[in-house]
């Protein structure tokens, strides 16, 4: 096999369930444990062609569920967006509190950057 796609470990967070148990048993080996074939088909009870089927048709499945649904993209986007959120109220946080322009301002700047926190930990 080629070099491994890391977008592939990324996916299999997102739509993992809708695999097979073999494919993603097989997949979550190859990507996240970094096992080779010949140990997962030693593992699994398989032929190493086995294994090779098994994670091509999950990748597959993956890849298709994100070019449908996207979610993996949007997620990923969502996590910029509440990045740029979060240093632009670090941002007026801090200049309300070098210039005392305003507690409150400094105060609301705090709470967003909380929201932002929250919605990162849900």
């Amino acid at each position: 096999m080629k070099e491994k796609n890391l977008e592939i470990s990324f996916l299999l967070d997102f739509y993992g369930e809708i695999l097979t148990e073999k494919q993603r048993e097989v997949i979550e080996l190859y990507y996240n444990d970094d096992l080779s074939l010949a140990e997962i088909a030693e593992h699994a009870g398989i032929t190493r062609q086995g294994v090779r089927d098994a994670i091509k048709r999950g990748e597959s499945t993956l890849l298709f569920m994100e070019e449908k649904l996207g979610l993996a993209a949007k997620f990923d986007a969502m996590q910029g967006t509440l990045s740029s959120i979060d240093r632009d109220a670090a941002e007026i946080a801090s200049r309300s509190e070098r210039y005392c322009v305003s507690h409150e301002i400094g105060d609301l700047a705090r709470r967003i950057q909380k929201t932002v926190d929250d919605l990162r930990d849900a």
